[in-house]
Order: structure tokens, then sequence, then C-alpha cells
């Protein structure tokens, strides 16, 4: 199934390209709120299976009505050095346990529209975003996948001159200006792939390709992020994983390359949805 946050309402996308307002077609059943139907996952699902195909042609939503599609989660995990070639491009040695940080809510976004520099280094990571459907505590790796509601794009933007601040680093400071963190327009449940551990993600500037991958490149998989993560800490239904970025960001390069103004960044996944965000000058 596919669903959408338009126009900040729950909507289902349906296989034939129309999209179903769930709380209208629920009678109520369902807030309208996305964010609440994570802790009804399950019966949501079983719900919306049997929806009749009713609603509006996909193709007549703008795209400023589009929304993040985990606008508010208790919790944004996010994974570095998850890809080896970016391990690579980023003088790392391929890690033996996942780094994670987080990136502050107040840095999530939808899927379209503007994002304004700060002052810096704006580097690009586009990623696979997981969201949560059930809480997940001490869940091992092989039955990992029945607790994720679905799968969306995310791009994890960087000002690598906070990122790399003394003494210590200061990777959430770095990761989390208003817009870095936008996901969307899509969130897919995993049985719509053949294979959700082999997606191709990328991204492009001013349609030039910056980023091409493949899920299935991942050093910790997805069910090996919740496995991990879930082993120490509960993770709550709508909580949100940037899964990793494949090689192609701007510090890798020589020379390097940020993000500019006027800048337009497009990031993907396959079988998932196509974000498309201006990068505009800071105030």
């Amino acid at each position: 199934m596919r669903f959408a946050n338009i126009s900040d309402r729950l909507s289902l996308v349906t296989a034939s390209d129309t999209v179903v307002d769930i709380a209208q077609a629920s009678s109520d059943r369902f807030s309208s709120t996305m964010q609440e139907a994570y802790g009804r996952w399950d019966e949501l699902v079983t719900f919306c299976s049997t929806v009749t195909d009713s609603g509006r042609p996909l193709a007549d939503i703008p795209s400023s009505a589009f929304g993040n599609p985990a606008p508010q989660p208790r919790q944004v995990f996010a994974i570095g050095l998850n890809y080896a070639d970016h391990a690579a491009e980023s003088s790392f040695a391929v890690p033996e346990e996942p780094p994670v940080f987080t990136k502050f809510v107040t840095s999530l976004a939808g899927p379209y529209g503007t994002i304004e520099l700060p002052e810096g280094k704006v580097d690009w990571e586009v990623e696979l975003v997981v969201v949560i459907g059930r809480e997940a505590h001490r869940v091992p790796a092989d039955n990992a996948w029945r607790y994720v509601a679905g799968v969306s794009v995310g791009q994890d933007l960087s000002e690598r001159d906070r990122q790399r601040v003394g003494p210590a680093p200061q990777f959430s400071m770095g990761k989390s200006h208003p817009g870095f963190g936008p996901i969307g327009p899509l969130l897919v449940t995993p049985d719509e792939f053949d294979n959700p551990d082999d997606l191709e993600l990328g991204c492009l500037i001013n349609g030039e390709q910056m980023q091409k991958g493949k899920t299935s490149d991942m050093v910790f998989p997805v069910p090996e992020l919740i496995a991990r993560l879930s082993a120490i800490t509960p993770l709550l239904p709508g909580d949100v994983i940037f899964t990793g970025t494949p090689a192609g960001v701007g510090l890798g390069r020589t020379p390097e390359r940020f993000l500019a103004p006027n800048d337009e960044l497009t990031s993907y996944v396959r079988g998932v949805g196509e974000m498309r965000h201006l990068l505009v000058a800071g105030h």
C-alpha cells in the first residue's frame, strides 16, 4: 500500500493512482492526522484493504499539497557510513558498529519546496527512510521488517563546517537546520517490493546525477539496523530512521562541491517516489 500526507490529511494512494481521504472513508474511525495513524498501523492497513477506489486522481494533486509522511516522530535516528563506498570517500574504514546520531524534529520537512541555505558548506545525502509501525524492543533481524510501517525518500542535508567543529564532532547540530530532513512524497509498505532490501536510490543537482546506489549495498541492512537499535532502546510507532547514504556526496569530490543558491536538488528511491527542492540564499 501507498500512503501520503496530503494537505495535512492521511491519504491512501490506490493501485489505480487515486487518492482517498482515510478519515472521510472511515467515517472518522481514523484520525486525519498521519502521525497518529502509526499507533494503529495494523488496524489501518486492514481497513485500507477494504477501501473501494473512489478518490481523486493522484495527477490532480499539486506538489505543494504533499507533506512529510512522518512529520512529528518521537525519535529520529540517523546512520552514518552505512555504505562502504561512502565510508571510503569520507576517508573512514567500514564501521564494525553503525554510527548513530539524530536529526532534531524541527529539521524535518516535506518533499517539495524551498530550503534555505545557512552559512557554511551544505552537502547532500540521499537516503532511504524507514518509519516504524509498531513498538519494537529487542527485535531479531530476521523478524524486523514486520515492525516497519513503510519506507520513503529522505535527504540528510549536512552543513559540514558545523558537523566537524571540535573538540567533538557536532553531527546532530550540523544536520538539523530547518529543512535539512525532507521526507516524502509517499510512504510505501514493504510488501509492495519484490525485495525491500534491494532498492535503487539517488540524487541529482540541476539534472546532473550526483549519487546512485542500491540499498543492497548497505553495511547494515534495514533489519540489522532495527535489531541493533531496538536492542538498546524501544523504537516507537512513527519513529524515523535515516538509513545512510551511498557515495557521491560533495565532501568526497575533488574538488569539493556544495549546494548553492538556485540549485535544484532531486532525490529519489525507485518504487517510492521523487522529491524536488530549490535551494535559496539564507537571510
